[in-house]
């Protein structure tokens, strides 16, 4: 999780900058793309760059290829996943360049490859998958295949597909009418068998964390597969779904139409989460707030569940005064500019010598941190819900769910 969670912090801050013109550069590179190419690639979008009127852009943009192409030759061959660059001048300072670049290898493998130049980067292929926060499973079936997938945000990772001869079988001479359908029912129920089988390895080879499944097909197979009740209990079908098409046509269909009970279950689980932990605050229960009490909780191995709002940027800072030599700190919703004072920091001080900051460090960070290392499961809830922003403003956007107390 500490990995997903400083990728959405990039995001983030990659989100809020802004070019003085089309001079932001996006760059993404699929798993198995020869560097050589794009190095060419680049080469002639420098060329092709020339033509830009403003001498700054020009510069700005020329400068940002250069400087990428110089990275790529880092690299021999591309990351398993393929790999996302982004580069530009993000100077606020009129006339001063600052042409700094961002590399990410993005959690599941690239499938896009595209340079764009903007007054803004280009996150949207990445973007969705790093913020999305649950796995669902996909099936599009008919009588004669079956394509099974997982679905991470709008990504789609085909697992398995399946063939079925069942209703290709040619009755042959002597065989009774009853006979042969009952060969074709039997074989049909195999199908559908080794449908369930492979789902169900599918979401046992992800402990079962995967939400749900979603079933789509163009004929009355889909719900003959959902009758059959081949699946693990455990699985719960979310909803089913007609689609003009299996294979890979099939599961960007169902995935189109199933959009609406998508958004659904993610604001269903966000619910229940801050439903259970607010109940759990009422009643003086087995829940913490706060930076300080959660990270005490997960440091000793109380905490069950970590909850963090989506939006909240906490450090977590600790100063030095320069009059009487104490050491002070404090949590703040952004990193320390300009002098601070000892008094600022703790109202009950009379020194009121200057701080110094001798460490600043991502507090949310932190307890990511430590919940990765005692296997605590980590929820990123947002602030659209009533539910959410009471989490937000009432609970500080930290909190936890304990085993004990």
């Amino acid at each position: 999780m500490k990995k997903e969670y400083k990728m959405m912090r990039e995001l983030k801050r990659l989100k809020s900058i802004r070019g003085s013109g089309t001079e932001l550069i996006s760059l993404y590179i699929p798993a198995g793309a020869q560097i050589s190419d794009e190095t060419n690639r680049l080469r002639e979008e420098s060329s092709s760059s020339s033509n830009i009127k403003s001498k700054t852009t020009r510069t700005n943009v020329q400068s940002a290829i250069e400087k990428i192409i110089q990275y790529l030759k880092l690299f021999r061959v591309t990351p398993p996943n393929g790999m996302a660059v982004f580069c530009g001048n993000i100077s606020d300072t009129p006339g001063k360049d600052d042409i700094e670049l961002f590399s990410m290898e993005p959690p599941f493998q690239l499938k896009v490859n595209l340079y764009r130049c903007d007054s803004t980067f280009l996150l949207g292929p990445i973007e969705a998958v790093v913020e999305a926060k649950d796995v669902y499973g996909l099936v599009v079936l008919d009588g004669r295949e079956a394509t099974i997938a997982t679905l991470t945000g709008p990504q789609i990772r085909i697992v398995k597909k399946l063939n079925s001869t069942a209703h290709a079988k040619v009755r042959k001479g002597g065989q009774s009418a009853a006979r042969y359908e009952r060969i074709i029912e039997e074989s049909i129920g195999e199908y559908y068998t080794r449908i369930g089988d492979s789902i169900s390895d599918m979401f046992a080879a992800q402990d079962f964390k995967i939400k749900g499944l979603i079933v789509g097909g163009p004929g009355p197979a889909k719900e003959g597969f959902v009758k059959s009740n081949t699946l693990n209990y455990r699985i719960k079908i979310l909803g089913i779904y007609d689609t003009g098409y299996t294979e890979e046509y099939g599961l960007n269909e169902l995935v189109e139409k199933a959009q609406d009970l998508l958004k659904e279950q993610e604001a269903s689980e966000e619910r229940k989460i801050l439903e259970r932990f607010i109940q759990e605050v009422s009643r003086g229960g087995l829940a913490a707030y706060g930076y300080a009490n959660v990270k005490k909780a997960l440091e000793s191995r109380q905490a069950d569940i970590l909850i963090l709002n989506n939006d909240l940027e906490l450090y977590d800072v600790e100063y030095s005064c320069s009059a009487c030599g104490k050491t002070v700190s404090e949590q703040r919703n952004a990193p320390p500019k300009g002098k601070i004072y000892h008094s600022d920091v703790d109202k009950n001080e009379k020194c009121n010598g200057s701080l110094n900051v001798t460490v600043a460090s991502d507090a949310l960070e932190v307890l990511i941190d430590l919940a990765d290392k005692s296997g605590v499961d980590v929820k990123f809830v947002s602030s659209e819900s009533s539910y959410g922003k009471q989490f937000l403003m009432g609970f500080t956007g930290v909190g936890a769910i304990l085993r004990y107390k």
